[in-house]
């Protein structure tokens, strides 16, 4: 077979060889998600980017709301906000349904990049997230995260965090 036919019945090689799934350990658990790389290319290329790179590594969930239970991200971003356009090119974020991971629409001047779990659909951030996986096994973390005490303002009175992230093709 010659590298047209194998990459014209496989694909874009380049996509193939990307991690299909995230696997974010937790200090309450692992949650695994499926990334969803043909409709987030350019989001998902940068979630990988930053896993590599040690991003999220003790990263602390510092939003814990019912049901928009995990935001976890550089504490208190400050700054203007631009559309989330890397490369000039718009997204097509899947519809937000339960357990999906998404991040802000808005990208922070300081290079931000927050992690949005939902344990329900929730229709209003359909115009504020993009979509880009899944959780597929996890949930009952996800869930009891979103159990834990906050203060007035959804922080975990007790530190809850991502401990690393690891990245692979297959589940």
């Amino acid at each position: 077979m010659s590298v047209s036919e194998a990459e014209s019945t496989s694909g874009d090689p380049r996509k193939s060889d990307l991690p299909g799934y995230a696997v974010l350990n937790t200090s309450k658990g692992s949650i695994i998600i499926e990334l969803h790389k043909e409709s987030t290319p350019e989001v998902v290329d940068e979630f990988i980017d930053l896993c590599q790179k040690g991003h999220f590594k003790g990263m602390l969930f510092h939003r814990v709301i019912k049901h928009f239970v995990i935001q976890a991200g550089d504490n208190e971003g400050a700054g203007g906000t631009e559309d989330w356009n890397l490369r000039g090119k718009q997204h097509t974020s899947v519809k937000h349904e339960a357990f999906m991971l998404g991040t802000s629409k808005g990208k922070h001047l300081n290079k931000r990049f927050d992690l949005l779990i939902t344990t329900a659909p929730i229709p209003d951030l359909n115009e504020k997230i993009i979509v880009f996986g899944q959780v597929i096994k996890g949930e009952d973390v996800v869930q009891e995260i979103e159990e834990v005490d906050t203060d007035e303002h959804y922080k975990p009175k007790v530190s809850i965090g991502i401990l690393d992230v690891s990245l692979t093709q297959k589940i």
